[in-house]
């Protein structure tokens, strides 16, 4: 399993950027990877909720489970099953004029298949998209926290 990372600030507080993390429609314009929501049962994600989505990677459409371990100011925690195995978490922090974050991701496959995925995934990852990814979320603007 690899494990990557990346550091932002954001100009909103930790509370608002949760909600940026917890938003599907807010997630899917920072995002690294496009997806549609199959399954949700409420409008944000919140601790214990399992979400299904479907994405694609390395030009295959892939399903995935999105199991919510954790949701807090300071935190959010989850893992995706599917062909692959994705554990996130987001580590938040107030910092002068906003907040600190912190985004890390690793990335297992399973079986042959799994193992290929992973490694196409791995190689987005390393070539910056987490980073773009959380630059997005941290240039998200106050009004799209409201919306």
């Amino acid at each position: 399993m690899r494990t990557f990372t990346a550091h932002a600030t954001a100009a909103s507080g930790p509370h608002e950027v949760v909600q940026l993390l917890t938003d599907p429609d807010a997630i899917a314009r920072w995002a690294p990877i496009p997806f549609e929501v199959l399954e949700l049962d409420k409008r944000q994600l919140y601790p214990g909720a399992t979400v299904r989505v479907r994405g694609q990677l390395a030009g295959q459409s892939a399903e995935f489970s999105v199991h919510v371990l954790e949701v807090s100011d300071e935190r959010l925690t989850l893992v995706a099953q599917g062909p692959i195995s994705i554990d996130v978490e987001y580590q938040l922090a107030p910092a002068r004029g906003g907040s600190a974050i912190r985004a890390s991701v690793s990335v297992l496959g399973h079986g042959l298949i799994g193992r290929l995925l992973a490694k196409a995934t791995e190689a987005l990852l390393a070539a910056g998209a987490l980073q773009s990814s959380l630059n997005r979320l941290a240039s998200q603007p106050q009004t799209a926290i409201a919306a």
